[in-house]
């Protein structure tokens, strides 16, 4: 098993996109990137400590590769607004990967390059690309939170 993380809105919705791909074992959503320990929804959703909402995904590389979790990744947000996603506004918004290891980053900036290469979007990504930082689980109301209120199913 590998590990994933990827930052790209509010964590719900990108949390149900991730769980529903095949390879893909167990995900939790939660705040990573910032300086403070520990943080709470409330104290993230403040914009002052740094954390973006997360989403950590385990999946299987036998049947799943970064890479393919990148091209969905690419597809499911918008990369080219500045700490925003629609509605919600904020750098915990922030569109990033963060990498587990130096192949991760390799493949990382290579699809970045083939993005920016191909001219896939209208204007720059502002994508930030950095090394994994401690990951804090969000509240257990947030984990599957989409399922819990029937908005969407998963394997």
């Amino acid at each position: 098993m590998e590990k994933a993380t990827f930052a790209a809105g509010c964590f719900w919705g990108i949390e149900a996109s991730f769980r529903a791909l095949k390879g893909v074992k167990e995900t939790r959503v939660g705040y990573t990137g910032g300086s403070l320990r520990n943080p709470s929804y409330e104290e993230v959703c403040t914009g002052t400590t740094g954390h973006a909402e997360a989403v950590e995904v385990l999946f299987d590389p036998s049947e799943i590769s970064y890479q393919d979790l990148l091209a969905v990744f690419w597809k499911i947000h918008d990369p080219t607004t500045l700490n925003r996603q629609g509605p919600d506004i904020g750098d915990q918004y922030r569109s990033a990967v963060f990498y587990h290891s130096p192949e991760q980053k390799k493949i990382l900036e290579a699809s970045l390059a083939e993005i920016e290469k191909k001219h896939l979007f209208s204007r720059p990504v502002v994508t930030q690309v950095v090394p994994v930082e401690t990951f804090y689980a969000a509240e257990d109301y947030h984990q599957r939170y989409l399922e819990k209120q029937g908005r969407f199913r998963c394997h």
